[in-house]
């Protein structure tokens, strides 16, 4: 019941919602990726991503000093629907902005 209710919480919020959008039409992004191109600063990207990490939607992986998230395979059939029905949604969804550097990633 937990991990439902999390779910439910986690796109009961717009901009975690586009988010979720901008990581599935994407593919693996950056944190400061979504920085940039949500024009948010650092620790609210990060706040929602634990949100939706948290919810079963994206998994992580840490390169150096970043984070890219994506969505997580295999995803169970209520979160493919959850995301199949917000890729209905007339929503505005930022270009990638890409925020680092490739060296960057290197440490």
């Amino acid at each position: 019941m937990d991990i439902f209710l999390k779910t439910i919480g986690a796109t009961n919020d717009e901009t975690r919602v586009q988010i979720l959008r901008f990581i599935d039409m994407h593919g693996e992004v950056c944190v400061c990726d979504i920085e940039n191109s949500f024009e948010m600063i650092q620790s609210r990207v990060s706040r929602h991503l634990k949100i939706l990490k948290e919810a079963g939607f994206l998994k992580v992986e840490r390169r150096g000093r970043w984070a890219h998230y994506s969505i997580r395979t295999p995803l169970d059939a209520f979160r493919q629907a959850i995301l199949k029905e917000i890729g209905y949604l007339d929503i505005e969804i930022p270009k990638l902005d890409k925020g680092c550097d490739l060296d960057d990633t290197r440490n």
